[in-house]
């Protein structure tokens, strides 16, 4: 995938684009805690809650190809540690855009201040997902068993992967 630019979102101007990301993500049910039946109105609610930061990546023509936000994992004495969220669009998925905005969003990360990244529910059957949190250095620190539903009913379990920034 050719250079992508990154910028925050406005909701307003980019509701169309991002819904077109959110949405498949969300109805497939395999790898988000959002309910797969969700309104878009939620899952933009859910997007853009008031403690997220939300960036988009922008290809070459000008088109949204993935989201991420971020915030603080905790609050207090804890709040120096990350905490983010990734979606592509569908039809750009395994082209590099997964890894351009991780490393996007950790050295944005590093630019607020935060010296930790934490993910608290990589499901374990994201095997795509696994290996790029991995390769850019996420090390899995827990695992919560059955602790995701997928949408035929079976339970799976989810990992807690962590790095210092």
């Amino acid at each position: 995938m050719a250079e992508l630019v990154f910028r925050k979102a406005d909701r307003a101007e980019d509701e169309a684009p991002l819904l077109a990301i959110l949405e498949p993500v969300v109805r497939e049910g395999l790898t988000y805690p959002v309910a797969p039946d969700a309104t878009r109105e939620g899952m933009l609610a859910y997007w853009f809650a008031p403690d997220k930061q939300v960036f988009v990546a922008q290809d070459a023509t000008g088109r949204l190809v993935g989201t991420y936000y971020i915030k603080p994992n905790s609050t207090g004495p804890a709040d120096h540690v990350a905490n983010a969220g990734f979606m592509v669009l569908p039809c750009a998925r395994l082209r590099g855009v997964g890894r351009a905005m991780a490393l996007h969003c950790f050295e944005e990360a590093r630019r607020q201040g935060y010296r930790a990244m934490q993910f608290n529910l990589v499901i374990a059957t994201n095997a795509p997902a696994i290996h790029l949190w991995r390769s850019v250095g996420m090390e899995e620190v827990g695992r919560l068993a059955e602790a995701f539903r997928l949408p035929d009913g079976t339970h799976v379990d989810a990992l807690v992967m962590y790095c210092l920034l």
